[in-house]
């Protein structure tokens, strides 16, 4: 082969090479509004599956607009956010927990002692969302994340309006293995959440995610749920999570004011 021919070649590659690269990052560019708003209302779909509110042939953003609300809380007193608080980064439309997680201004590190979720930094601030029905608040939803096997898992609890009885839970985004550890998008699984008990009548956390399947009989059946077959490493992630949000480094002090009988939320 000639030099000019082999010149030539590398020419044209280049050439197309370009125009791929052009190509790829004009679609990227022209379509991330789309993905973007796509995102957004995936996060709003679990947010209404978490609350058990059906969404069947609705609109989104209407429907979540009618039945949630949203505030922002600081985890280390359990207190609501005044507006007046708020910036461009601290709002309930605007909170990113990933984004909120690395700055600095508004993260704070965790000890090995108390990082059972396997994060090793949290916001200092979450969203909290009500469900709210004829006026009254009927359920709480709290986001929740932790390291499961392959991924962070990020997803919802739902509470009773007491704060005490699981209405609902789900992950939006996680990396577990479809068919084992991806079992924690199951429906089934995740309905049998629905009804456990986080605390004892005394307020202390008894949640947990175990080994093997809840024998009826047991004492603790009420705050104990199945483990997920095949993915022990998924489940102790679950499990560590959520006992993690549900204790003194997430939302304990926020839920002590609802044990209490406290309604931080009444407007």
């Amino acid at each position: 082969m000639s030099t000019d021919s082999t010149r030539k070649t590398i020419m044209v590659a280049l050439g197309v090479c370009l125009v791929c690269s052009v190509l790829v990052s004009t679609a990227a560019v022209s379509l991330k509004s789309i993905q973007d708003r796509n995102r957004r209302l995936d996060k709003l779909r679990n947010i209404l599956d978490a609350g058990n509110i059906s969404y069947a042939a609705a609109d989104i953003q209407k429907l979540f607009n009618e039945k949630i609300e949203a505030d922002i809380i600081e985890l280390q007193s359990g207190t609501i956010l005044s507006e007046d608080d708020y910036t461009d980064l601290l709002s309930p439309e605007k909170f990113d927990i990933k984004a909120m997680a690395k700055n600095r201004r508004y993260n704070r590190n965790l000890t090995a002692g108390a990082d059972l979720a396997q994060i090793r930094q949290i916001p200092k601030y979450m969203t909290v969302y009500w469900v709210r029905e004829a006026g009254r608040v009927e359920k709480v939803i709290l986001p929740i994340y932790g390291k499961g096997l392959w991924s962070t898992m990020y997803g919802f609890i739902a509470l009773d309006s007491n704060g005490v009885t699981v209405q609902g839970f789900t992950f939006y985004e996680h990396g577990e293995t479809p068919g084992l550890g991806g079992e924690v998008d199951n429906p089934a699984w995740k309905r049998s959440w629905i009804g456990k008990r986080i605390c004892d009548a005394a307020g202390n956390l008894k949640i947990e995610v175990i080994k093997n399947k809840v024998n009826p009989a047991d004492a603790n059946a009420v705050h104990r749920i199945d483990g997920l077959s095949g993915a022990t490493i998924t489940t102790r992630g679950v499990n560590d999570l959520v006992r993690f949000w549900l204790g003194e480094n997430g939302y304990g002090h926020f839920l002590e004011r609802l044990w209490e009988g406290e309604s931080p939320w009444a407007k």
